[in-house]
């Protein structure tokens, strides 16, 4: 029967996804000049919004979305390498 995995490695492994996922938004929306375009029901009540980028600032303005994105994105490899030798030393 195989033993479940430590909690450190659950948790490794979730902040990695969840690096992942917002490295991946932050790259997604520096890419896209005008933003995402929504359609259908919805799109006449979101067409000023979908056009106008954001002056949000998620960062500092020397570091690009994009660069953070990539950055987001090696660190969730990382945590996912090291959460799996992790699990593997622990067995």
């Amino acid at each position: 029967m195989k033993r479940q995995a430590p909690r450190s490695t659950t948790a490794l492994y979730a902040i990695a996804a969840t690096c992942a996922a917002l490295g991946a938004l932050l790259w997604l929306r520096s890419r896209t000049s005008t933003g995402l375009r929504y359609s259908g029901l919805y799109a006449t009540s979101l067409d000023a919004d979908s056009y106008v980028p954001s002056g949000w600032q998620v960062w500092s303005p020397v570091v690009s979305e994009e660069r953070l994105g990539v950055y987001l994105l090696a660190a969730a490899l990382v945590l996912g390498l090291v959460a799996r030798l992790v699990a593997i030393w622990r067995e």
